[in-house]
């Protein structure tokens, strides 16, 4: 849950870098919510209000994260447009974001070795 929250903390901070558990766990937090939400706009009879506005809100926030994920594998979060290429573009954006983090890059320090650092 926290990876979460965190996420939504930077809601519009597509600087620096994101490690692979804090994309996939807002990834999967945000699916199970979206799931949620649409069952309850069925359940509901209405058109799906709950899950457009929880889409738009969270829209931001989804797209910062995943250029700052690009950035950990020393991409541009520009590669993030390969979405709009049906089936092979989703393909590569998903291996792009499963990669391990890379070294030190323009974008910052490798958020792994950050976190391994104990705290004094």
């Amino acid at each position: 849950m926290h990876w979460y929250v965190d996420v939504l903390k930077k809601y519009a901070v597509f600087n620096g870098r994101a490690r692979r558990a804090e994309y996939w766990m807002f990834t999967l937090f945000n699916l199970v919510v979206s799931l949620v939400l649409a069952l309850l706009d069925m359940a509901l009879g209405i058109t799906p209000v709950l899950e457009v506005a929880y889409t738009v809100a969270v829209l931001l926030p989804g797209l910062a994260v995943g250029a700052r994920r690009l950035h950990d594998t020393g991409r541009t979060g520009w590669w993030q447009l390969l979405f709009l290429l049906p089936v092979i573009g989703l393909i590569i954006l998903i291996v792009m974001l499963a990669t391990d983090s890379k070294p030190a890059n323009e974008h910052g320090p490798n958020p792994k070795e950050v976190s391994a650092t104990p705290a004094r």
